[in-house]
């Protein structure tokens, strides 16, 4: 069974390339709706931007599988009359790598390029220096004033990004901004692109959604859950490789890039579906790292499960480094064997599926 082709790869650049922020989001959803849409037979768009495929519409029993869209990013909040902008964020950004970093302001004149200035280390002088924090980083557009900063076409509200693209470290690891969770959206896709060129035959409706806003608060899958009304959800999402210095794997879990995908031990994760997915890895070789979360998942999966009702919902996790960075990083292996895993669960779930636990 082929799994990433040269088509494949080049959509997965050009979509985990292009800007899409939390709440502008249509950009990148074009890109990847144009890439599926030979692979399902409908598609919708709702009032927020998440889109969802489907296969088998004519089906009452109805199966999602979800990654989401959205991507962290910053907010213009305030210009100084020196023309000097400071920032708050758009989603979880992290302050302390922002120093030096390069940035696209999306105006409605276009783009407009800036810096993220930092004083020279030979200006800091005393014992104890200051930290990047929200309250000390700023952008430098270069300009004189802050009215030329508004000709420009920047204001208050204004989002920004990261200009940083993806390359391929050492042939073996994806590197770049928003593999959280685009790579999810990948993954999905070539589910449906698998399914189709494979023949496969589901007994049920299968939803392909990349929803938006989750980086904010889970809030395009709380909305598209209502819409779909799901019998059962496999949402899938990135976890934390914990190999690399200064994280503690007896604290956050012992998993490994290279390893395979992560299935997820939590309230919200539904015991049996996730039992489908341990046996289609078993039966396909695809290997499984396992994790536990105390309270909630932090992902799609708790506002599938928590809707409706109660929505039988599992997540199937990507190993990634260094999360929430312009250097996310994930292995090749652990991509495909996410996709894998999705193939394989979806073709163990039955017509009216009964998820019933008594």
């Amino acid at each position: 069974m082929a799994l990433l082709t040269k088509k494949s790869e080049q959509f997965l650049f050009e979509y985990l390339n292009n800007a899409s922020p939390t709440g502008y989001e249509a950009s990148g959803q074009k890109i990847w709706l144009d890439y599926i849409k030979p692979y399902i037979d409908d598609y919708h768009v709702d009032n927020y931007g998440t889109v969802y495929g489907v296969i088998n519409p004519e089906e009452e029993f109805k199966v999602v599988i979800e990654a989401h869209a959205d991507e962290i990013s910053w907010f213009v909040n305030y210009i100084s009359d020196k023309g000097f902008i400071n920032v708050i964020r758009n989603g979880g950004s992290d302050h302390q790598i922002a120093p030096s970093k390069r940035v696209n302001i999306h105006t409605q004149k276009g783009i407009v390029q800036g810096i993220f200035g930092w004083p020279a280390i030979h200006t800091r002088r005393g014992e104890k220096e200051e930290a990047p924090s929200l309250r000390n980083i700023f952008i430098d557009v270069g300009a004189k004033d802050k009215q030329e900063v508004l000709d420009m076409g920047i204001h208050v509200g204004c989002v920004v990004t990261y200009p940083d693209e993806l390359m391929v470290l050492n042939d073996r690891y994806y590197v770049g901004r928003a593999l959280d969770n685009r790579m999810g959206g990948v993954c999905i896709a070539e589910v449906a692109r698998l399914l189709k060129e494979n023949k496969v035959k589901l007994p049920f409706a299968l939803y392909i959604v990349n929803s938006v806003q989750e980086e904010v608060g889970l809030r395009g899958a709380e909305m598209i859950t209502q819409t779909i009304k799901p019998n059962c959800a496999i949402v899938t999402d990135v976890t934390h490789d914990t190999t690399t210095p200064m994280l503690k794997p007896n604290q956050l879990g012992d998993i490994k890039g290279g390893m395979g995908p992560s299935i997820t031990h939590a309230p919200s994760v539904h015991r049996i579906l996730q039992g489908l997915i341990v046996e289609a890895s078993e039966e396909n070789d695809i290997p499984l790292q396992r994790e536990a979360s105390s309270r909630m998942t932090g992902t799609d999966t708790d506002a599938f499960a928590y809707s409706n009702g109660g929505v039988p919902s599992a997540l199937i996790s990507l190993p990634i480094r260094y999360m929430h960075t312009t250097v996310e990083t994930a292995h090749k292996d652990d991509v495909e064997n996410v996709i894998r895993l999705i193939y394989h669960t979806l073709q163990k779930i039955q017509k009216n599926h009964d998820f019933k636990y008594l």
